[in-house]
């Protein structure tokens, strides 16, 4: 899940800025996508606090469904995807990857 994520030092734009040190840290670069994947963990934590097993989500360009599942797959929960037959069509690798770590991922006619 790549969380801590990795702090780059920001050489040119500490100079351009007049800082001394300029940190930035890129979650842009986890594979889920930049908040995805921390609006996933607090939901999939909040569900295993109320005792639920099993998750129900939607996603429509595959990378909320990714990191759903991941988090999943981390926690030992089952997990269903819903994502429009069209959708599924163009981001057939997402969906690959989703049933690959676990998921169910039944598609939607609309």
């Amino acid at each position: 899940m790549n969380h801590p994520c990795k702090l780059y030092f920001a050489e040119s734009l500490a100079r351009y800025a007049h800082c001394a040190q300029l940190w930035l840290k890129r979650e842009d670069l986890n594979n889920t996508g930049s908040h995805k994947i921390n609006n996933a963990v607090g939901q999939i934590l909040l569900a295993k606090c109320l005792g639920r097993t099993r998750i129900i989500a939607e996603t429509g360009a595959g990378q909320h469904g990714v990191a759903t599942v991941i988090t999943c797959a981390c926690f030992g929960m089952k997990i269903v995807i819903y994502m429009g037959a069209e959708d599924a069509r163009r981001q057939a690798l997402k969906v690959f990857h989703m049933k690959m770590l676990g998921a169910e991922c039944p598609s939607s006619p609309v």
